[in-house]
């Protein structure tokens, strides 16, 4: 797989682009000395990065999010240590969006910087079994909105199509389609296809770009 320095992950509620974005960053942790991963989350102050904190620094990888994140008090407010994603180019970073449109606006202000570097990819994760985005259309739509919000447009679509722990085989192949179709609509590839890592053999030589994916602490939905 080959790796931006910088990865963007965005999606509507209930994507499970945190959990993606988590593995993600263990992924590149195998190939990159230095990585980091920032939560710019001022949406939903229930499923951060934060909960994985114990797996990423485990895993040698440096966590940047709110003081808040993880507590009962929601303040809206990211800290100032995320502008060294931008600027800290000795680092390949993660960047894990809120979602919809106004989780994005907080992605807006170090797209500048990410367009003048010219080094970065902004993945859609989508997820056939989440109500609001459960036809390609939908989730194209939401994919837009996130777009216009931040001011840069997606590379790549994940998908992540999954049911949680309930999730079979047969469910991630019934989900192949409608990740064709929001690639279609919107003319950019699928990057990969993230299947929980008991399932992934099942579904070897009926799907590509497999990413094999574990649950982190809050589930595989969120």
């Amino acid at each position: 797989m080959n790796y931006k320095r910088v990865t963007v992950f965005a999606g509507h509620y209930g994507s499970g682009k945190t959990n993606v974005a988590v593995n993600y960053a263990l992924a590149l942790k195998a190939f990159e000395r230095n990585v980091s991963i920032a939560d710019l989350d001022i949406v939903n102050p229930y499923f951060r990065t934060k909960d994985s904190a114990d797996v990423l620094e485990k895993g040698g990888i440096r966590l940047i999010s709110s003081a808040y994140a993880g507590s009962n008090i929601d303040i809206p407010a990211l800290p100032p240590e995320i502008y060294s994603v931008v600027r800290d180019k000795s680092f390949h970073a993660v960047m894990d969006v809120g979602g919809d449109d106004r989780g994005a606006t907080a992605l807006g202000r170090y797209v500048p910087y990410l367009l003048a570097e010219n080094d970065f990819e902004m993945l859609f994760v989508v997820n056939m079994y989440r109500p609001l985005t459960a036809d390609p259309k939908s989730a194209f739509d939401n994919m837009r909105e996130i777009e216009a919000a931040c001011g840069a447009r997606f590379t790549s679509v994940v998908n992540n199509s999954n049911l949680g722990a309930e999730t079979t085989a047969e469910d991630v192949l019934a989900s192949v389609p409608y990740a064709e179709k929001i690639s279609a609509l919107s003319g950019i590839p699928i990057k990969m296809n993230a299947v929980r890592k008991d399932i992934a053999a099942e579904l070897g030589g009926k799907i590509e770009n497999i990413f094999p994916i574990s649950l982190h602490v809050y589930g595989f939905m969120n």
